[in-house]
């Protein structure tokens, strides 16, 4: 079965509280929305443990894609057609790569990947190119259709009009991720005039560029991002959740490699801890099946795996100091000395963990990492980096913020019998530590 320009009889919509609909009148989009790799991503949220700080973050990464793909499909169906620079040859290409961008991503995407050394993008491309439903249907366009699905993805295409559209400072994929987790987190600052910006897209020989006349909407666009990430995606009590998470995986790895015996064998973890996962077994991963293994292994014989699941099931979550690491060190040292010496394992409750972010940036020559700026066409056809015209978007080019947290058990501390010498120089030191 073949469609290059296969159309479904009637157009399918989805109704979608931030797009309103989502609308698929292309058979090839349609077979891919409907395989199995593509429905995993249900079970996959697409916040991670953020809705144990927002209870309403429980969307999943297939809303995500969804709203990627409805992105780029106003984009190039009503903003880009019959413009120059546009070739409309390449519209199922954009339309499937927006789709299957995050088709790798594992259950509580980044935490499980830091802990087992894995790279969603790489599972991407490997889902797209193995033998799956998703090749099967793409390789219905042609052999060579999922390597270029993959090359745009992984950013290598020759057409990087197409890769911008995708992955960029203002692509598809940020425009929805913002808006989307904002609605169900709750707060406004996700919101920006996404309308005006589509509207003041023009397509460039490699990459989108914004008519002068957005510039403000691409202002509040920036903006709305970098308060995303400090009151949302960096929230210190997700980052609590999230270093709780990432103790478990850690725990059960090191039992695993001793030769615990488990009460509830870990046998989806097995390919995982000896780091040889191939991508069947990736594929039977989801939220669902890591949190049965939680809810087992709460009543494991080792007191800190069973105790650290509890605490995630249970929200009973590590309270937080702010944390100098420069000057601070030295207390951090000897605290965990305390730990050791008190009963309680520094090694998985008593945790630095830091986050770090950079809002906007043009590229720099030299630098690894090429950040393709945001430009503006202005009146008389000349492109220009958006810092050198905007002065609120300039004022935090290239300015990294970086956050750091001291994690502990505060409980288990004060559970410690008042005859333990350590119980009472651990709490002076938090103090101190916290001023």
């Amino acid at each position: 079965m073949t469609y290059p320009n296969g159309k479904l009889s009637e157009e399918k919509v989805f109704k979608d509280p931030v797009h309103r609909y989502v609308h698929v009148r292309d058979k090839l989009i349609w077979d891919l929305i409907g395989t199995s790799e593509f429905q995993r991503l249900r079970r996959i949220r697409q916040l991670g443990t953020t809705y144990l700080t927002f209870h309403g973050a429980e969307h999943s990464r297939f809303n995500h894609s969804l709203g990627v793909y409805e992105i780029i499909r106003r984009i190039i169906d009503d903003v880009f057609r019959e413009r120059e620079h546009w070739n409309q040859d390449e519209r199922l290409l954009c339309l499937c790569a927006a789709l299957l961008h995050d088709l790798g991503h594992g259950p509580f995407s980044h935490s499980f990947e830091k802990v087992f050394h894995l790279d969603h993008e790489d599972f991407t491309q490997a889902i797209i190119l193995g033998d799956t439903e998703v090749n099967h249907v793409l390789r219905r366009m042609g052999d060579d259709f999922p390597k270029k699905v993959a090359e745009v993805i992984a950013k290598t295409y020759e057409n990087k009009l197409v890769v911008s559209l995708i992955s960029s400072q203002i692509d598809a994929d940020r425009m929805d991720y913002l808006q989307r987790d904002a609605y169900y987190t709750g707060v406004s600052y996700g919101h920006f005039d996404m309308e005006r910006i589509l509207r003041v897209m023009r397509p460039r020989e490699d990459q989108v560029v914004i008519k002068h006349s957005g510039m403000h909407a691409v202002e509040d666009y920036i903006m709305s991002r970098y308060q995303m990430y400090w009151q949302i995606y960096f929230h210190p009590v997700t980052r609590s959740a999230e270093v709780i998470l990432t103790k478990i995986l850690h725990r059960a790895k090191y039992l695993h490699q001793e030769y615990y015996s488990f009460k509830q064998e870990p046998v989806h973890f097995y390919s995982l801890f000896e780091e040889e996962i191939s991508l069947r077994d990736y594929l039977r991963l989801d939220e669902s099946v890591i949190m049965f293994y939680f809810q087992a292994w709460q009543d494991e014989e080792d007191t800190i795996l069973a105790e650290l699941c509890r605490r995630f099931l249970d929200r009973n979550l590590f309270k937080y100091i702010e944390f100098n690491p420069n000057s601070q060190m030295k207390m951090w040292m000897e605290l965990t000395h305390l730990f050791e010496k008190a009963g309680i394992d520094p090694d998985y409750y008593l945790v630095v963990d830091s986050s770090s972010d950079l809002p906007y940036d043009f590229y720099r020559p030299g630098e690894e990492e090429e950040r393709l700026p945001i430009h503006l066409l202005m009146p008389n056809g000349e492109l220009r980096e958006l810092s050198r015209e905007s002065e609120i978007v300039e004022s935090i080019s290239g300015k990294k913020r970086t956050d750091h947290k001291l994690y502990f058990p505060q409980d288990l501390i004060r559970n410690l019998p008042d005859s333990c010498k350590e119980k009472e120089k651990i709490l002076q030191l938090l103090e101190q530590v916290d001023r």
